[in-house]
């Protein structure tokens, strides 16, 4: 656990101490364009933040790997696990900072989200079966083609529910970080029921994804310095996905007995973690294919604007998304580690639904109407990112002068802008 624990220090220090570096980077080359229409932020902020976020990986990774007991589950797991996410993790990044810095077709960015997890697959990192319980059929083995096609639409899935889910200061950074902390835990349980040990290849891989993230945090939570962009957004949903598919190559029978939910886990897993982001990724083809748009055009419909729409503040409208991150994802795992049937998870979504639901509810003004922000609302976090733009002066009013000699009969004129005429003082010239 230590280890653990140390990773993810080290992925945090680093990741906090190059932000300011990458910061400075991408206002010096202009990756920080103007203000989209559909943006919440109401000044121009840089981007890039995922190239320190990259690099608190890579270090996390490289000293994971020389650690005693975490790096002899490294070497001994299946794939490169290290140099899968190092390699395939610099192609998403380079992919994701031409992206932010110049702009890229849709296609060419989902191109390069293919190669890397192309990466993951040539590395063995890969799903090898689906797993069911034996009563279900069992599980279903997978050839190296089907698994290949497999991993490459799971790890691509996950990393467009990750970019379209990032739209609000800190959103993106703290849903993976929860998500990543469910992964951790459920790795850490299912291998403790398994053979008594606590190191595995999937928890390495989450607690360097939760020091980037936490690392990042502190930058980016509201009002952000820096947002990560597709660099950063991209990169931590490969890395995700990478952990997910790696807690999979159990033999299910192992845990057959404990209970029915730890066989599924896998499968609920990711969908419990990434709830949120699937439902976005979902309803956003959905609402823009219904249009005539194409799936990829954006528009301000996702999740996050609705929450600020109905009048809930930036803060409050992330700390909400972060609420149901974690009911969801340490739910499933909380009822993994308790023998509960499965039919009780459609009885607990529900209920989990409802009380997000209220959560969600704008809070109403006394007299009634919808909510609007004042001086005196402490839920009113000012503007939704940067600083707030300079108030210009007011403009001087011109007062023209009489000429000289009118005297007191000037008195009671106006100007041609509508002000009236200071009269000239009788005793000056």
């Amino acid at each position: 656990m230590r280890e653990y624990l140390f990773m993810a220090l080290i992925s945090a220090a680093v990741t906090y101490l190059l932000v300011p570096l990458v910061r400075r980077l991408a206002i010096g080359i202009g990756a920080m364009p103007e203000v989209r229409e559909r943006d919440v932020h109401t000044t121009p902020t840089p981007r890039l933040g995922g190239l320190a976020m990259y690099g608190g990986l890579v270090v996390g990774l490289l000293v994971a790997s020389r650690l005693t007991h975490t790096g002899a589950a490294l070497a001994d797991s299946d794939g490169d696990a290290v140099t899968a996410l190092i390699v395939a993790g610099g192609l998403i990044t380079l992919t994701g900072f031409l992206d932010d810095w110049w702009g890229m077709d849709a296609f060419v960015k989902l191109a390069g989200q293919i190669a890397a997890a192309g990466v993951l697959v040539f590395f063995d990192l890969r799903l090898l079966y689906i797993p069911l319980p034996q009563d279900w059929g069992g599980s279903t083995s997978l050839d190296y083609t089907l698994s290949t096609v497999i991993t490459i639409m799971v790890v691509v899935v996950t990393i467009n529910a990750v970019n379209f889910v990032d739209g609000l200061d800190g959103l993106a950074a703290g849903v993976v970080c929860i998500a990543g902390m469910a992964t951790w835990a459920y790795s850490i349980f299912l291998a403790d029921e398994i053979s008594g040990g606590r190191i595995t290849t999937t928890a390495a891989i989450a607690a360097v994804l939760i020091g980037a993230c936490l690392g990042f945090l502190p930058h980016n939570f509201h009002p952000a310095k820096i947002f990560m962009g597709d660099t950063g957004a991209m990169l931590i949903g490969l890395v995700l996905a990478s952990s997910i598919v790696t807690v999979t190559p159990l033999d299910p029978a192992i845990i057959e007995g404990m209970n029915k939910v730890p066989v599924l886990l896998p499968l609920l897993l990711p969908a419990a973690v990434l709830v949120l982001p699937l439902v976005d990724l979902i309803t956003a083809v959905v609402r823009r294919t219904s249009r005539g748009l194409s799936p990829f055009a954006p528009d301000r419909g996702h999740l996050h604007h609705r929450l600020m729409d109905i009048g809930h503040s930036h803060r409050r409208s992330v700390l909400i998304m972060y609420a149901w991150a974690f009911l969801f994802a340490f739910g499933i795992v909380g009822m993994s580690t308790i023998g509960v049937p499965v039919l009780l998870f459609p009885v607990v979504i529900v209920l989990a639904l409802a009380v997000l639901v209220l959560m969600a509810l704008p809070r109403w003004r006394r007299r009634g109407g919808a909510r609007t922000a004042s001086r005196d609302d402490p839920d009113d976090d000012g503007p939704p990112t940067g600083p707030m733009p300079p108030v210009p002066p007011e403009p001087q009013v011109r007062r023209r002068m009489p000429p000289p000699g009118d005297g007191p009969a000037s008195q009671g004129r106006s100007s041609v802008e509508g002000n009236p005429v200071i009269p000239a003082h009788p005793g000056r010239s």
